[in-house]
């Protein structure tokens, strides 16, 4: 996993993070608010990826989308195992 600056880079699936969230029912002013974002323009660009999520985002993200924090990174993870599989 990258880490830059303090901030996760676009590992995160966010597709996964978009799907739960419409799954149960929340809107982007939801999820900003649990992330002490006033607007829910702010949350929209990072579940778009023009921002990257915090580290500490993560455990309330999982919380509000009931879900674990490794959810947000098995896309990336199957992939690394594909590759490791072929290569090994």
């Amino acid at each position: 996993m990258s880490i830059k600056t303090g901030k996760l880079s676009n590992e995160v699936n966010l597709g996964f993070v978009k799907q739960r969230r419409l799954e149960l029912g929340l809107s982007l002013q939801d999820m900003a608010g649990v992330l002490g974002f006033k607007n829910a323009s702010t949350y929209m660009k990072y579940e778009e990826g023009s921002y990257a999520f915090k580290a500490n985002h993560l455990p309330v993200l999982a919380n509000k989308l009931e879900c674990r924090i490794e959810n947000f990174f098995e896309k990336r993870f199957a992939k690394i195992a594909k590759i490791n599989k072929e290569v090994g």
